[in-house]
Formats: structure tokens, sequence, C-alpha cells
């Protein structure tokens, strides 16, 4: 397979039959004109004949350069298709990484909202607790719990990701219900060595809590610990914002207003370098007066 010309001396050969013109074609290329012409002199000797008839004050395409213009244009044209089908795709799909938690509660609930008034954005939501690297990973923005915004990234403050412990109804009726903090400590635990209960029984002023005659499971968001205590499995350590439909229909009760802080919110984050990409800006713009009534749910505490 013989090797294809110089891209150089192909793109200026496609903008000189275009133009007819030497001049006008640097002026496109942002070449000199010389520079033109030697790219053309390049390709003249890779195609062994005349690419053009040199004429007083003008120049026209030879017999092989007629031949060469067509499909060098027409190449051309289907790169530049491919390119701006490329960048339409990218324009035009949104792809989001959340946490579980914020995913399944919050957001795949009222994404349907945003996709309504954005009809012309693909929206792409991957729910995983692992940290992507925007620099090499097909991602736009992010939802993230963490303590403040990470290093190198805009962020937006969404939520507070306080909890108190939330059971069912009927694990609560099994020791005659709950009447003081302590009586807590009677029932199974979901992920019991999660820090949450030691930090939420402190704060209580509770003591007594220890994991080392409970069972240990790991569960892995909070969003499976819930349904755990929705099952009756156990007391959950959950962020009561995310379950006021549970509350209101019964499946889980929050016994106390106690609600403790380990400091971790939940953030919107992106490259801060995107900021004004017109889809982060969109999203930007819905989410933060979307979550509005999360903060104002109890969980208005704020970094």
């Amino acid at each position: 397979m013989s090797a294809l010309p110089p891209l150089t001396a192909v793109r200026a050969f496609e903008a000189v039959a275009r133009h007819l013109s030497f001049t006008r074609a640097a002026e496109e290329l942002g070449m000199t004109q010389a520079a033109v012409s030697y790219q053309i002199r390049i390709l003249e000797e890779r195609v062994g004949a005349p690419l053009f008839l040199r004429k007083p004050r003008q120049i026209a395409l030879s017999e092989t350069g007629a031949r060469l213009a067509p499909e060098v244009t027409h190449a051309f044209e289907t790169l530049r298709s491919a390119f701006a089908d490329s960048r339409g795709r990218i324009d035009g799909m949104l792809g989001i990484t959340s946490v579980p938690t914020f995913a399944s509660h919050w957001l795949v609930q009222n994404l349907g909202h945003f996709q309504l008034q954005h009809p012309n954005l693909a929206v792409r939501v991957e729910s995983s607790p692992r940290v992507v690297d925007f620099a090499t990973e097909e991602f736009d923005l992010g939802i993230r719990g963490s303590i403040g915004v990470p290093p190198g990234l805009a962020g937006h403050f969404l939520l507070a990701a306080d909890f108190t412990p939330m059971l069912s109804p009927r694990l609560a009726d099994s020791i005659g219900g709950i009447r003081e903090p302590a009586d807590l400590l009677k029932l199974p635990m979901v992920d019991a060595d999660d820090p949450w209960f030691s930090l939420w029984f402190e704060q209580a002023g509770v003591t007594g809590y220890s994991i080392e005659t409970r069972p240990i499971s790991q569960l892995g968001s909070q969003n499976l610990e819930a349904a755990a205590a929705i099952a009756g499995r156990g007391v959950a350590m959950l962020t009561p914002a995310f379950y006021v439909e549970d509350i209101a229909a019964g499946r889980l009760i929050q016994p106390f207003d106690l609600i403790a802080s380990d400091k971790h919110s939940y953030y919107l984050v992106y490259p801060e370098a995107r900021r004004n990409s017109p889809k982060i800006k969109a999203f930007r713009e819905w989410i933060i007066p979307a979550t509005e009534p999360l903060r104002a749910g109890g969980a208005t505490r704020q970094p």
C-alpha cells in the first residue's frame, strides 16, 4: 500500500483548487503564498504531474488536477462532516456520575423534568461510589459526597449528608416502641460498624454502643441500608431528606429529631475549565433550585 502524501500538501491543493488562487488559499490556511506554492510542488512531485497550469494573472487546474480535485474535496467534506457529527454528539450528550444514594433517591426521580426543559440533550447516568477522573473519562459533571468541594473542581452545595436512625414501625413495635435513644440498643443494626452509629449515639448522650457483639455487614450504600430497614432487618442511619415519602407512607419511622453530622455533603462538581459549557450551565441552573426542597426539609446545614 503506497503511503499517503502529506496532509498539509493535500489541504493546500484542496484550497487552491477551490479558490483557483494561491493568495486566497494562503489567507484561508493562515500560510504564506510561498508556503502554499511549496506544498503544491511537494504534491506534484508525489503525483508525478503538474496539478495547475500557471497562466499570467491566473491559474487553472491541469487535467490531472481536475481529476483529483473533486475526489479530494469530497474526502475533506467527509472529514468535516464526521468531526461535526462527533462534536454534535458530544455537545448533545450529558454524562453524569453520581453516588448511588443521591442517584436513586433524588436524581432519577427528577431528571425527567430537566430533560423536558432540554429535549435536545441526551443524558447518561452512572450510579457508582467510585470517583471518576474527568480528564480521562467521558463524564461532564458529577454528584459527590465529600467534605468540601474536591480540589481542582468547581462545585456547588446541594445537600448536607446528615443522618439519624430510622427503622420500620414493625421493628419498633417488637420491643414495645422507641421512647428514648437507648432503646435502639435493643435492636439489630444495619451495617453496625457504620461510624454514623457511634457519632449519633455520642451526640444523643448514649453510652454503651459497641459492634463487638453485633453481626457485621457492609451493604455499601445508603439506599440498600434503607431497603433493609424497611424490610425490618434493623435500624439504619439515613439522611432524612431522602426518605420523606417512606416516612409519610409508614414504611419507616424517624423516632428522634436529633440529626447528626460528620460534615459530609453532596456537591455538584465539574472541571473549572468547563464552567461555561452550555450543557453544564443548563444542568447547574436546573439542579440548584430543583434541590431547594431537600435543603429546606431539615437538611439546611452548609459548610
